[in-house]
């Protein structure tokens, strides 16, 4: 698990929401250039962090709907999670060879507070992914990970998943070596694990 994704409709919203539930206060993040979003992030260790990420007003619209549903979003939620990989490429063709269309890859920026900028690779995070129980795969190259400036807040459990189509996403899982455990549910659900401030706490 490289990080979560809670987006929320709001960031000031969903950052209060997640400061309160966990009893911890976020650090700055950054805008995305060219997706038009930005976020604030929770450091769970120099590898490993959750952000908030929500609609940036004073980007232009991407001209393609945002990422992570945030253009129809009605409430905070956490909306997927992100895996590192070493060889970016190589984990595409093996999901292709599972019969997981993860897309192509595509390239991020992002400029930290201090000016620094953080470049990574990542596969479409827009691609179809079991409502986000499959994560994408982020390679960070050489820039620096963002959880090494990070406070460790909380540290990170386990993540969890429900879904309609329990097995078939279990497989898919499997395939990609993934450790996430999903169970048979009506509807998609999302839930991480947090170690905070405010005791075990379940975030969804």
């Amino acid at each position: 698990m490289d990080h979560l994704v809670f987006a929320a409709p709001d960031l000031d919203q969903g950052v209060s929401y997640v400061e309160t539930l966990l009893g911890v206060e976020m650090s700055p993040g950054g805008s995305h250039s060219g997706f038009g979003t930005r976020n604030r992030l929770l450091g769970f260790g120099p590898d490993r962090y959750m952000e908030v990420v929500s609609v940036d007003p004073e980007q232009p619209s991407p001209g393609r709907a945002r990422w992570f549903g945030l253009d129809t979003l009605d409430a905070p939620r956490l909306v997927t999670w992100c895996a590192a990989v070493d060889d970016l490429d190589l984990l595409l063709d093996r999901a292709r060879a599972a019969g997981i269309d993860l897309g192509e890859p595509m390239s991020g920026s992002r400029r930290r507070e201090d000016g620094t900028l953080l470049t990574w690779r990542m596969s479409d995070p827009w691609a179809e992914r079991a409502g986000g129980v499959i994560p994408f795969f982020i390679d960070w190259g050489e820039t620096p990970h963002p959880g090494t400036v990070l406070f460790p807040a909380c540290s990170f459990v386990r993540i969890r998943a429900e879904h309609p189509q329990a097995d078939r996403v279990r497989d898919w899982c499997a395939a990609l070596g993934l450790d996430i455990d999903v169970l048979q549910g009506e509807d998609v659900r999302l839930i991480a694990t947090l170690d905070a401030p405010n005791g075990v706490v379940d975030v969804s």
